[in-house]
């Protein structure tokens, strides 16, 4: 019996591709989540990780969504499985249009409000327009808007959020200067990364020099119910609303909410409540994306609306605003005097600021040796900077592993502060 011979693999005659050159320009401005990348050392069982923002799973209404997905099942059928329409259910936007006192023509359903953030920035912004961005600010906006090109301005921050004040002179040199800013970001809620949050006073005072300045402003706020101390402040949306007389399509603000930190992230439920312009075409963006988000998913969220999540967000509450108790109060009797940390008042982060000239990003190393992991400053600030600063999530640990991870950060710290 003969052999059979195998056919010969021919010679490459041609050089591989250059996959990089081909690459578009906007795809060359894309950069990697600093956080997904430190993640990633982070998964051994052992390592206590202040590093992501993660909801606390332990929390997670488990037996409610498997109810919830039943119910769905048997009152829906097939459609909870089928194609559904760009803008989203209709009962879940009823129900968020009702809460903000507009109509559900006016709300949007994302995937997630990354990318509700990615959208608004592929709709909004130009090559070269002025971005206005807190100092520091959330790294998935940067993200997100990155591609898109846009010019970043940093607003200087307190302990009560935006300064207001310099944000005024900075309209005010930008316009003397023949130049406009086309878009400001901001999270006034527990902002992710200091957990700080933006006074009432600088709330009111910010929509109104916006608006007189003819500045769009995103509003994101996936933290907002998750208020354990001090007293609640009306949205930016809200502010903006009255004072339009309610006419939502007359709102310079435009808001973006998320069910991923009440309920549970992995549904990746969120929205974008705007003017109809807006609206109108963020439809046409997502068609492009996703055509819509998942039906059951949407479903299952609107099953829980009504009872589970009232109950869900005060579980929460008291959960984070007890485990940033802990951490705070560690960090206190540990820390050096000369590190200095935020207090929130809700949500899910602090910040922490160590003297001048100390570099977070070597020490991340030599914590993670001692089992524990952060994410260091620098990646929050559009501009560049801070590398002497760290951010610290307190939702997704135990007050063991608080005590721990704060001791042998403590630790790290002290080898380089004293």
């Amino acid at each position: 019996m003969t052999a059979t011979v195998p056919p010969s693999v021919p010679t490459p005659t041609t050089a591989p591709l250059d996959f990089t050159a081909m690459l578009s320009d906007r795809a060359r401005k894309m950069t990697a989540s600093a956080i997904r990348e430190i993640l990633k050392i982070t998964q051994e069982p052992d390592v206590i990780s202040f590093a992501g923002g993660l909801p606390a799973p332990e929390l997670f209404p488990l037996d409610d969504v498997r109810a919830a997905m039943d119910a769905v099942m048997t009152r829906y059928g097939a459609a909870a499985l089928q194609y559904s329409t760009t803008e989203g259910h209709l009962p879940l936007r009823q129900f968020l249009a009702e809460r903000a006192g507009i109509t559900p023509g006016h709300v949007q359903i994302m995937t997630g409000s990354q990318q509700g953030l990615d959208l608004l920035g592929k709709i909004l912004i130009s090559e070269g327009d002025i971005v206005l961005v807190e100092s520091p600010t959330y790294l998935g906006a940067l993200q997100s808007f990155q591609p898109y090109g846009p010019q970043y301005m940093e607003m200087p921050t307190d302990e009560e959020g935006i300064d207001v004040d310099a944000l005024e002179g900075l309209l005010q040199g930008l316009k003397a200067s023949g130049k406009r800013a086309k878009l400001l970001y901001a999270i006034p809620n527990f902002q992710n990364p200091t957990g700080r949050t933006l006074s009432k006073e600088r709330r009111e005072r910010l929509v109104n020099l916006t608006a007189e300045h003819g500045l769009l402003v995103i509003e994101d706020d996936p933290y907002g119910q998750l208020r354990f101390s001090g007293e609640p402040a009306p949205s930016l949306y809200q502010i903006a609303l009255d004072r339009v007389g309610g006419d939502p399509d007359h709102s310079h603000i435009i808001y973006s909410g998320s069910f991923s930190k009440t309920l549970v992230p992995g549904l990746r439920d969120a929205w974008v409540q705007a003017a109809q312009p807006i609206i109108e075409k963020l439809v046409q963006a997502k068609q492009g994306a996703d055509l819509h988000t998942p039906t059951l998913n949407q479903m299952i969220v609107t099953e829980l609306l009504p009872t589970v999540l009232p109950r869900q967000i005060e579980l929460i509450r008291k959960a984070y605003g007890e485990r940033a108790q802990d951490m705070t109060r560690h960090i206190k009797a540990q820390f050096p005097a000369s590190v200095h940390h935020t207090v929130p008042q809700g949500g899910m982060f602090l910040w922490v600021t160590l003297p001048e000239g100390v570099d977070t990003l070597p020490m991340l190393a030599r914590a993670v040796e001692r089992k524990v992991a952060f994410v260091p400053g620098a990646s929050f600030f559009a501009l560049g900077g801070g590398q002497n600063t760290m951010r610290l999530s307190y939702s997704n640990a135990t007050p063991e592993q608080i005590a721990r991870g704060v001791k042998a950060l403590a630790e790290t710290i002290s080898e380089t502060v004293k």
